[in-house]
């Protein structure tokens, strides 16, 4: 019996062994996929350059409104279940290299050892991450991971030859794998190579599974989300660039996020969405500079990056009850009060 997903209660417990139903490294120049699924786990790795992958939580269709994307950069890998709908986007003036995996597990036959077997040590991360089912999750690379899995391409690639090429396309892909050609790909459906080879890839396939699951482990374990430095990223910029026009669109193209998918994690983590952040930001430094200099009311809202004079009054009056000029002047006549009481003393 085949079982494409991670998530699966028993790998642990029962006797299964590993099937790399592809992998492949690619150069994308240019692509725009069609949404595809298949009965396997799937990792992407970038190698070099930047790339989007969408995912449809929803179905296969394109115009399905669950559809999120994330853009990926260099180090960083997603991870994506079985059956699960997604698509990969690479633009002309952006290409990308890759190194793909696609595995899932089988019963395990004779006298291989099964996988539970090569999990002496890190065995409870691994079920943590496997207890813990989702569509894909993002991360970025300490450089264990991708070693890990070169390696275990191209030990998956030596043996390869050993076993008769077989064709498969995948939909919306247009490609076929051939077997033996890192390049283009291999896949080889229900085959498990007899050979003393195929000790060292079940031994690999296990140091990537403990591997992914210290990742995910740490993650949890110290309460940071996978974008947390995304999160600390656009703070940074948020209070470097306050004073310039900002939209979530120039954020999340400096972070390489989509916009929609950074507001979300911006909340998560702020409990602001990231437009309330910058706002408030921008009120604190004009309280500031109404506080300590003699700049002009009228220029207060150029300092920080409003451009409409009469939306920043507006806004000020919303966040602290007073007009810049009130809030000066309070401050002011509050101040000269204290030298007086000083003065008399």
């Amino acid at each position: 019996m085949e079982r494409g997903s991670l998530f699966r209660t028993g790998l642990l417990d029962g006797d299964f062994q590993p099937e790399i139903t592809a992998y492949y490294f690619k150069q994308w120049n240019e692509m725009h996929m069609a949404f595809h699924r298949h009965d396997s786990t799937e990792i992407m790795y970038i190698i070099s350059g930047v790339c989007r992958v969408e995912i449809n939580s929803g179905s296969a269709r394109e115009h399905d409104s669950k559809v999120e994307g994330v853009n990926l950069k260099k180090g960083e890998f997603i991870l994506i279940d079985a059956n699960v709908p997604h698509r990969l986007i690479v633009e002309k003036e952006s290409p990308c290299r890759m190194l793909n995996i696609e595995f899932r597990f089988s019963d395990c036959k004779g006298s291989h050892p099964s996988l539970r077997q090569y999990f002496v040590d890190g065995g409870e991360a691994v079920a943590i991450m496997a207890s813990a089912p989702f569509n894909y999750i993002v991360m970025r690379d300490p450089e264990d991971i991708y070693y890990t899995l070169k390696s275990l391409v191209l030990e998956l690639d030596r043996i390869g030859h050993e076993v008769p090429p077989v064709q498969s396309s995948r939909e919306g892909t247009g490609r076929s794998a051939a077997l033996g050609d890192p390049a283009v790909g291999m896949k080889y459906h229900g085959r498990h190579v007899q050979s003393q080879g195929q000790a060292m890839v079940r031994l690999l396939f296990a140091q990537l599974l403990i591997a992914l699951g210290r990742l995910r482990q740490e993650h949890s374990t110290s309460g940071q989300l996978e974008y947390d430095h995304y999160v600390k990223q656009c703070l940074n910029y948020l209070h470097e660039n306050y004073d310039q026009d900002i939209r979530v669109q120039d954020v999340a193209k400096i972070v390489n996020l989509h916009p929609g998918y950074l507001q979300r994690i911006f909340k998560n983590h702020t409990g602001e969405t990231l437009m309330q952040y910058l706002t408030r930001l921008r009120m604190d430094k004009a309280s500031m500079l109404l506080l300590h200099t003699d700049i002009p009311v009228a220029d207060i809202a150029d300092y920080v990056g409003i451009g409409s004079r009469q939306y920043f009054h507006a806004l000020f009056k919303k966040h602290t009850g007073f007009t810049p000029v009130m809030y000066r002047n309070s401050l002011h006549a509050q101040k000269n009060d204290e030298e007086l009481k000083s003065e008399d003393f």
